[in-house]
This record gives structure tokens, sequence and C-alpha cells, in this order.
């Protein structure tokens, strides 16, 4: 019996190795499973972060509303600029990406329970966690949706920088909330924000992952 898992595919006309459709399947359940719980350890700590999660999650503190319910419903305006900027390839496994966030954001606390865990813990680990996991999203070809597929557009529409437009957003979910969040919770949110942003700004850059 041939046990050898599947291997990556070689494009012949640019010489890259592209992942083969198991490699995409496992790395975005991998990438997913990672993120959720990443928030689910911010969710322990009453911490927000940028994007559209962080958006979902002081929405749920504000209206005790399920966070995986909000996070996909926040996001369902970002799919139609997906498909118009990125096509349905990249939309459909955004799609998938999101929903399955939503999904295991549910699992986590039946299957971890109620944790008391140390906000400084919480905060740095779950952005450490989220970073990593959309790290192995991007290399997949899919993302959360949310704020950066704003930001692409406003950046070739009115050649507003996108980074910089990603950080008003991320900013402006941060400061937003200190209206149903401790203030200590809030400082804790923006250091992690920017340890989020660091883990992406350090790992992804064009040319140094050839994978596709």
């Amino acid at each position: 019996m041939d046990t050898t898992a599947p291997g990556p595919e070689l494009d012949e006309e640019d010489g890259v190795v592209r992942h083969s459709a198991l490699e995409d399947v496992l790395g975005i359940v991998t990438g997913t499973f990672t993120v959720s719980l990443g928030l689910f350890l911010l969710k322990t700590s009453g911490a927000v972060t940028g994007g559209t999660a962080g958006l979902a999650l002081l929405l749920s503190y504000a209206g005790g509303l399920s966070f995986g319910v909000l996070f996909f419903a926040v996001n369902v305006p970002f799919f139609a600029l997906a498909v118009w900027k990125k096509g349905w390839d990249f939309t459909l496994r955004t799609v998938t990406a999101v929903a399955l966030v939503s999904g295991l954001s549910a699992l986590h606390p039946i299957a971890l329970g109620s944790l008391t865990v140390d906000p400084l813990y919480a905060v740095l680990g779950g952005n450490l966690l989220a970073g990593v996991g959309l790290l192995i999203l991007f290399r997949h070809k899919a993302s959360l949706g949310g704020f950066n597929i704003l930001a692409l557009l406003l950046q070739e529409r009115l050649n507003w920088r996108a980074g910089y437009v990603q950080m008003v957003l991320d900013t402006a979910v941060v400061l937003a909330a200190l209206t149903v969040v401790a203030p200590a919770s809030v400082l804790l949110s923006a250091v992690g924000v920017v340890l989020l942003n660091l883990v992406l700004a350090l790992n992804h850059r064009p040319g140094r992952y050839l994978g596709t």
C-alpha cells in the first residue's frame, strides 16, 4: 500500500511549486483552527483585536450575541468586494475560512470550558496565534475577508496607502472598545494589534514564500 501523501504540483510555465488540493484543504483547516483558538483566548480576557474579528468581538461584548454569527455577518459585505477585486477562487476560499472560524469559535468553549487566563498572556498569545493562522491562510490563497480588501480598493480608487487605511480602521475598532471594555483591556488590545501586524509584516513579504 502506498502511504505517500500527494505532493505539491510543479507549474511548468513559471517553475513555482504549487500546493495540491489536499494541501490547500489541510492548510485552510489548520489556519482557521489556529486563528479561532487565538480569538478564543482574546475573548476570555475581554480584549479585542483589529479587523472584522475585532469588530465582531466588540459587538459580541456590547450585545451579547454569538461571536461566530457576528463574525460571519460583518464579513458578508466584504465578500462582494472580494469577488470584484480577487475573483471567485479567492472568494470561495475566504468564505470557507470565515465560516470555519465562525463554527470553531463555538467549539472551543465546549471543548475547553470556562478558562481563567492571565489577560497579558491571553492577548499576546491570542494575537500570535491569530497572526500565524492568517499567514497559513494567505499561503493557501485565502483570507478572513474584512478590512484588507476595502483598504486595497481605496488604495486603487483614491490612492490611499492600504497599510495606513488598515491601521486607521484597526485603531478605530480598538478605540471603539472603550465604550464597552475597561481601559486597561483596551490598552492591552492595542499592544496585541501591534504584535499581530508585526507578525504579518515580518513574515508575509512578496517573493519570500514561493509555494502558491
